[in-house]
């Protein structure tokens, strides 16, 4: 049987998804706890995520699958796998798929947004699932330059040189849309956030990060709105924004056929 699940988990504690030598993972974990309720060993490789997310980055609704000879009841499978799971790790729900649906190749688009803290007092309650940023953030000015990157684009200087390396000419992706937006809360009832939301076929190593921190660059008059356009076309990484931290970043959603 090939399980499909959705879950959410909170990364401050862990060394990002993918399975490392002597690190906590998420798809370490994961492993265990499959291992405890199918009562066979599982090899970390066989728990396919949509995709790698990095130490301390966060996810609302992030999806994998396993291959498995248990039979299950899909519900009585998620509520064991709950039981067996840390706190910080949520299993959402459970289906059964097609034994060719693979989570990460089988995905069309996935959402990412960033969270900025903009009180002028950091929020202890927020410290690890936004950046603090006590400035005011210009959500319309920055979602009207950050249309700059909508469409099929080359994000060569927008992701890390180890990426670039790594895929060579790959690095055209398309963004259906992005929006910043600020909204109540912010860790006290006077404060606010600001979330950056980015939608796309793929994204490559940093790449929303560093777009976020572009934007940053803009509210901060270190850069244009023009320019974004510029280091999309010349694809120098030098000319673009900072590489925010990962505590900010959330895998909003991943969305199949």
């Amino acid at each position: 049987m090939n399980y499909k699940f959705y879950i959410s988990y909170k990364g401050t504690a862990y060394s990002g998804f993918q399975v490392q030598p002597n690190r906590d993972t998420i798809q370490g974990r994961l492993a265990k706890a499959l291992s405890a309720v199918t009562r066979a060993a599982v090899n970390p490789h066989g728990v396919i995520g949509c995709g790698r997310t990095d130490a301390g980055v966060h996810a609302r609704k992030y999806c994998f699958n396993f291959h498995t000879d248990a039979r299950i009841p899909t519900d009585a499978f998620a509520r064991a796998l709950n039981g067996a799971l840390p706190r910080d790790i949520a299993v959402l729900s459970c289906e059964t798929a097609d034994n060719d649906f693979h989570a990460r190749f089988s995905a069309n688009s996935k959402t990412y947004a960033y969270y900025f803290d903009t009180n002028a007092v950091r929020s202890p309650f927020t410290a690890d699932t936004c950046m603090h940023y006590p400035y005011k953030l210009d959500a319309g000015r920055l979602h009207n330059a950050a249309r700059r990157f909508v469409g099929e684009h080359d994000f060569t200087a927008f992701c890390t040189a180890e990426a670039k390396h790594r895929l060579g000419t790959d690095t055209v992706r398309k963004v259906y849309e992005i929006s910043v937006r600020e909204e109540q809360g912010g860790g006290s009832p006077a404060g606010s956030t600001v979330c950056m939301k980015i939608s796309g076929n793929g994204f490559l190593h940093n790449m929303v990060r560093i777009i976020c921190g572009t934007l940053v660059y803009v509210n901060e008059g270190k850069l244009a709105e023009e320019d974004i356009t510029r280091l999309l076309e010349n694809g120098r990484r030098e000319g673009a924004g900072v590489t925010l931290p990962p505590h900010g970043l959330f895998l909003e959603d991943v969305k199949y056929n």
